[in-house]
């Protein structure tokens, strides 16, 4: 049996780096370990997953034979949900992990899983988990399919990233695709209340501080094995110092972390949001990166500092580096395959690369004007030669009778009414002479001027 694989009747996964499936019931097992969810009914978050007649209801309670493909961030429950099919369907959990197990581990397992189904008597079924699937090689995967396919095992696959890029399509077509999402700081507090109180965990041997739990859950990100891991060191550093209360300070020192303060819900969390958009519209790349710095090191949740990267791209570089709407898209992709800690890096170099773009605000400018002119009541008819002329007796009433096809023109440009009378010859869109937008002013006075020549 290779380093990558651990074997045991009914056990329960182990935590990521937290040591092999026998360690589970052993009180010096990690907090994260000895907390996981024995059932469904212990599972916090992932609502969606968990109603009745759902999937992963039908697999376990029913215990009807189906692969899995368990897609989400970490600390989502992945191996959770694995070790649950497992235990509560009595079948033997076997644990594979991507990073050491090979072709011929794979194979080992699924071997042993038809020598185990082939019994006359006492027949056991398995659970092939495999944590970090996207780390298989095609090859490797491949080898699964036998298994899949003839139901030999029940594979629950984890993956951190989109499984449509990484996980062959034969695998994925075999599978049900599930997909977690973060679990909220209101799931993270359940997790955390339930660990200081059970017996499980610390037993009622320590009471956490309010401050001490706002800083617990701004770290954990939405991570429940983090927490826990944060959890169980404060209780160290407490119980060290025979306190009952951990408070932050004992916190921060227990995971080498100063706490960054401020609440999520409250008026810095927009503030420091605030400054950071704004020190990227003033192009200060060094205070961006501060601001940037402290939100990761307060836990706040990455999509949101990606989506307002995202919309800074548009509202204050728009049209003066047309690429930096791509940059910050790429890094709010970059956010959801990858995930923390290395996605700081992505949203490092959107914060660069719009800080250091030229700037320019007239795509919103036009938009908005448009909109405000749209609001006024400002619509009239569309020009009867633009009129959808499709369908029988469109051309009858005049609808595109006289309309010229732009790409006739050598220019490409045809001098005919685009706009309704209403707003005809408005300017809304006036491009700045910054950056990329110089060119686009240039081209924009060009073109309204074949426009407007109907003569």
């Amino acid at each position: 049996m290779s380093d990558g694989l651990f074997e045991i009747p009914g056990a329960v996964a182990p935590a990521r780096g937290g040591g092999s499936l026998a360690d589970v019931d052993h009180t010096a097992a990690p907090l994260a370990v000895r907390m996981r969810p024995r059932s469904l009914d212990e599972l916090v978050g992932q609502q969606h997953l968990l109603a009745p007649g759902s999937p992963l209801r039908r697999l376990v309670e029913g215990d009807q034979p189906m692969s899995l493909l368990l897609w989400g961030p970490p600390g989502t429950g992945k191996t959770t949900i694995a070790a649950v099919v497992s235990h509560q369907t009595n079948r033997k959990f076997v644990e594979l992990s991507a990073v050491t197990a090979g072709v011929k581990d794979v194979r080992q397992v699924i071997d042993g899983a038809r020598r185990d189904l082939a019994r006359a008597t006492g027949t056991v079924e398995t659970v092939l988990f495999i944590d970090e699937v996207h780390r298989f090689t095609k090859a490797q995967q491949d080898a699964l399919l036998p298994g899949v396919e003839n139901r030999w095992v029940t594979l629950v696959a984890a993956t951190t990233e989109n499984p449509f890029f990484s996980v062959i399509s034969p695998l994925l077509s075999r599978s049900l695709l599930l997909t977690l999402e973060s679990l909220t700081d209101d799931d993270i507090a359940v997790l955390l209340d339930r660990a200081l109180t059970d017996e499980r965990g610390l037993n009622g041997e320590f009471e956490l501080a309010e401050d001490a739990r706002d800083h617990l859950l701004r770290m954990a990100g939405g991570d429940a094995r983090r927490a826990l891991t944060y959890l169980e060191a404060a209780a160290g550093g407490a119980r060290a110092k025979e306190a009952e209360v951990i408070d932050l300070k004992t916190l921060e020192t227990a995971v080498d972390r100063a706490a960054v303060r401020y609440d999520r819900a409250g008026d810095q969390h927009y503030d420091v949001a605030s400054a950071l958009i704004k020190s990227i519209r003033g192009s200060d790349v060094d205070a961006a990166m501060h601001y940037l710095a402290r939100m990761i090191e307060a836990g706040e949740d990455p999509r949101f500092i990606a989506r307002r990267l995202v919309i800074s791209a548009s509202e204050d570089i728009g049209m003066g580096d047309p690429t930096a709407l791509g940059v910050a898209v790429a890094a709010a992709e970059a956010v959801q395959l990858i995930g923390m800690p290395e996605a700081r890096i992505n949203l490092a170099q959107a914060v660069v690369a719009l800080a250091l773009a030229p700037k320019s605000n007239a795509v919103i400018m036009a938009v908005d004007a448009a909109i405000a002119d749209v609001k006024a009541g400002k619509v009239g008819p569309v020009p009867s030669h633009l009129r959808d002329a499709h369908y029988a007796g469109a051309k009858k009433i005049g609808h595109g009778s006289s309309y010229q096809y732009s790409h006739d023109d050598p220019r490409g440009i045809v001098p005919q009414q685009y706009a309704p009378d209403v707003i005809d010859g408005t300017d809304y869109y006036n491009p700045t002479r910054r950056g990329g937008e110089a060119s686009y002013a240039d081209r924009v006075a060009n073109i309204r001027r074949i426009l407007r020549d109907r003569k």
